[in-house]
């Protein structure tokens, strides 16, 4: 290293627009518009453009992506609002299982038992967990780990809702391009809903009970009819998922109140962000293809997933999205010491 080069050191630069605010920007110029919308745009165009060229499996996984990216998004909404949730396969089950229900016992058709199990799902979840909402931290974590269990167990025990064998023979879409585009219009409503709710006045409240819920009641604001209007919005995005996926395999079954549909979404949330919902976003659709992509190596998958999942983490606690978004909004430029 030369004598010139010991005298330069890096300094990072904002872009060339100026921001007044997460989602106010002070543009010139249609370069810059276009520079502010690429980001959000390609993402749009692309998911909606995957189910036209996926189709058999890879349509399958697409949906299965979706799913657990609306699990993400639902986990990172309540982890907003202070509710750290580790019981999404709750919100997933109860959907699944309403609607398969529905189609089975009564004979609705998919497109009124998956609005059903999505309001039913939500009602059901909130009420189920408003009365622990009081509990903080690891408490409400455990009950919400402990639920689905008790579901399952119970299934099992009573045989109900076709107990072990699950109900079958359930009434499918009417093509999987139309599950495919239900799942991914679902996904980008749910991601792009959220954001804007919580850069409201009501995500303010959110958000305000998060960092100091006793703040927000010393302004007469009730905390917990807040909290379980959190609840019933994160539930019935699960359930909504729960539903899709019932119909879209036709079967539902004890698995669906699995522990996977409770660790991945977590997962995906550390691996891309929290706090952004794009980041849960982008961590479900790398988590769920690399899961796929790793399956014909058996056994050794579950070791490399995790080996990357971890690797990932410590290389970017941050998280993928916010390393990405900082790089898209910043540069590097090496400056003399002075």
């Amino acid at each position: 290293m030369s004598a010139q080069e010991r005298k330069l050191r890096k300094k990072r630069l904002d872009r060339g627009i100026k921001a007044r605010a997460d989602t106010i920007f002070a543009v010139a110029s249609t370069k810059e518009i276009l520079y502010l919308m690429l980001p959000r745009a390609v993402p749009v165009v692309v998911l909606l453009s995957l189910p036209l060229f996926l189709e058999g499996y890879w349509g399958k996984v697409l949906v299965y992506a979706c799913m657990y990216g609306l699990l993400a998004l639902s986990w990172d909404f309540l982890a907003s609002c202070g509710l750290f949730s580790l019981g999404q396969s709750l919100f997933f089950g109860v959907g699944a299982y309403l609607a398969g229900g529905l189609n089975h016992y009564l004979h609705l058709p998919p497109l009124v038992t998956i609005p059903l199990a999505t309001i039913g799902g939500g009602l059901i979840c909130s009420a189920l967990l408003s009365p622990v909402m009081r509990l903080r931290g690891v408490y409400f974590a455990m009950i919400t780990l402990m639920l689905p269990i008790l579901f399952m167990k119970g299934i099992e025990a009573t045989g109900t809702l076709g107990g072990t064998h699950g109900l079958s023979a359930l009434s499918p879409l009417v093509h999987d391009r139309v599950a495919a585009y239900l799942a991914v219009f679902g996904f980008l409503v749910c991601l792009f809903g959220f954001r804007r709710v919580m850069s409201s006045d009501y995500g303010l409240v959110l958000m305000a009970i998060r960092d100091d819920d006793r703040a927000v009641m010393s302004g007469a604001i009730n905390i917990y009819w807040r909290k379980s209007q959190a609840l019933f919005i994160a539930g019935s995005v699960g359930a909504f998922a729960g539903a899709l996926m019932t119909h879209h395999y036709q079967f539902v079954g004890m698995s669906v109140f699995a522990l996977d549909y409770s660790i991945l979404p977590v997962a995906a949330v550390a691996l891309g962000g929290q706090g952004s919902f794009a980041g849960a976003a982008l961590g479900a659709m790398i988590l769920v293809p690399l899961s796929e992509f790793l399956r014909a190596l058996g056994g050794l998958r579950i070791a490399i997933y995790c080996g990357v999942l971890i690797l990932s983490i410590l290389a970017l606690p941050e998280g993928i999205f916010h390393f990405m978004e900082r790089k898209y909004h910043q540069f590097e430029t090496k400056v003399e010491v002075s």
